[in-house]
């Protein structure tokens, strides 16, 4: 495995996955650094009985860093399918996400969550694209030609 990525693509989803990383250890460290980041109040403290804030705020900073890791590893592999894969998945994240702070469901500044996932996917799927349409190109080119 490769220390840098080697793709375009490869460094949407590198830069993706740090961030995840860092804020899934943040959430770890100090929940309410995140929930302040993330729009929510801190939970307040002492907790009221069945205020169960921390073990959500455990358990996604949790699914963040270990999904930072696998977009990391990903990249670092140049698994060019899971690149793929994460697109429509980071896309609908971003819609549910948008959706929960339009209908009530989350505080504005959460939006910026759901921006993030959606201008990642956006920015994986566009280097996707570009470096096909370059690999058609180079695939098109005559033997002998100049760059084949």
């Amino acid at each position: 495995m490769r220390s840098l990525p080697r793709s375009p693509a490869g460094w949407t989803m590198a830069v993706f996955g740090v961030l995840a990383a860092v804020m899934g250890v943040v959430g770890l460290l100090a929940p309410d650094v995140l929930l302040r980041v993330t729009g929510f109040a801190p939970a307040a403290e002492p907790r009221g009985e069945g205020d169960h804030t921390l073990v959500f705020v455990t358990a996604s900073s949790m699914a963040a860093l270990n999904m930072g890791v696998y977009y990391v590893l990903a990249a670092l592999a140049d698994w060019r399918a899971f690149f793929r894969w994460t697109v429509p998945f980071r896309l609908l994240t971003c819609t549910v996400f948008t959706l929960a702070v339009i209908g009530g469901r989350a505080p504005a500044g959460f939006l910026g969550v759901g921006l993030w996932e959606g201008a990642g996917a956006l920015a994986t799927a566009a280097a996707l694209c570009r470096e096909r349409r370059g690999a058609r190109r180079r695939e098109q080119e005559p033997a002998g030609a100049p760059g084949a």
